[in-house]
């Protein structure tokens, strides 16, 4: 019996769904460990997963006797399958975050259900909790990216432009086989007041703050991390703000625990930022696995409490529009009584190209 699948079930059944239409390919992962392009229809007699022929070979090399899922190519599912195979289920669920209104409206014409259901992230609920072996897959993710961090600073020279040190973040991770889990940020001087600033053609120069926030996928999962750092020499007004986000980012990571609500994490730093004068602009972090932005989001807007196993991101950041900005960001796996950082690279001062 596929474990994932029974828990999903488990939980449909609590919210009185007996069927579901899973189109997510990160949640189809999750409960499958499949890649391939496909859609998988649950009941609770049933496991069906609909792929394109090409990929049959590979997806029943993939799945065991175990899971109990049957494989169809989607050429040979008739209409006639597609209406009935729901007919026993009086609600079906699906991805209601993810599933577009035009899917919708495909949905509707092919399956002939008697309700469609909302889920309510109930596939990313079952994620937030890592098991040993995401954890473990996580850790390297982050470990290749602390890596990729240490080659940057030797790499980066005064003169080089964004887009080069973006460029040779994503060559590391290729040459590492892993791809990036995101648009890499690479932002120096003035670019940085923009939390999610694109790499331009801007040159380094001496004395510029430059954030990086990049992370990798590695077998399915990922990492993310930010570090700002400094060309030649840190500047005073520099060196007080990434102080100030840096003193933050080490009081909630000391906070973080099993048991520990999300809204109280957020306020630490927004408390502290305001009566400094700043603002917290955005959450202080997330969820981290298949996808890099996942369940939980911590912030001023959700109030939920910790779980142990959850990985998620801790990453304030101070912005001061038209001139610099600083965000320092780790990923962390919580545990019954602490968060353990999966990335390690340096938050002292770290000065590259020192003049």
């Amino acid at each position: 019996m596929n474990n994932r699948i029974f828990c999903l079930k488990q939980r449909l059944n609590a919210l009185n769904i007996d069927g579901m239409i899973v189109t997510n390919p990160s949640n189809i992962l999750y409960l499958t460990d499949l890649k391939a392009e496909g859609i998988l229809l649950l009941t609770k007699e049933e496991n069906i997963f609909l792929t394109d022929g090409r990929y049959i070979e590979d997806v029943n090399n993939v799945l065991s006797i175990e899971d109990e899922i049957t494989v169809h190519d989607f050429k040979d599912f008739s209409e006639e399958e597609y209406e009935e195979f729901f007919k026993s289920c009086n609600s079906v669920g699906y991805e209601e975050h993810y599933v577009t209104c035009a899917d919708y409206k495909n949905l509707l014409i092919r399956y002939k259900v008697n309700e469609f259901k909302e889920t309510e992230r109930v596939i990313e609920k079952l994620r937030m909790v890592k098991d040993e072996s995401e954890i473990d897959k996580i850790a390297k993710a982050c470990k290749l990216t602390d890596e990729c961090f240490n080659h940057l600073v030797k790499y980066i020279k005064i003169g080089m432009t964004e887009i080069e040190i973006a460029n040779e973040i994503e060559r590391f991770f290729k040459e590492n086989n892993a791809v990036l889990s995101f648009d890499t940020i690479v932002a120096s001087g003035v670019n940085s007041s923009k939390p999610h600033a694109v790499p331009t053609d801007k040159k380094i120069e001496n004395g510029d703050i430059i954030t990086i926030d990049m992370g990798c996928k590695l077998d399915g999962y990922c990492s993310d991390m930010t570090r700002t750092i400094f060309a030649g020499y840190v500047r005073n007004e520099y060196a007080r703000i990434y102080d100030l986000v840096l003193k933050n980012q080490e009081l909630v990571s000391k906070q973080i625990y099993a048991g520990q609500s999300t809204k109280i994490l957020n306020n630490f730093v927004e408390n502290d930022f305001r009566l400094n004068g700043f603002a917290l602009i955005h959450a202080l972090g997330h969820g981290v696995g298949l996808e890099v932005h996942e369940l939980p989001f911590i912030s001023s807007k959700v109030d939920e409490f910790l779980k142990e196993n959850t990985v998620i991101t801790n990453e304030p950041g101070i912005y001061i529009q038209g001139q610099f900005g600083v965000r320092i960001e780790d990923t962390i796996v919580v545990k019954k009584e602490n968060g353990i950082a999966l990335t390690s690279s340096s938050k002292e001062y770290v000065i590259v190209d020192e003049q």
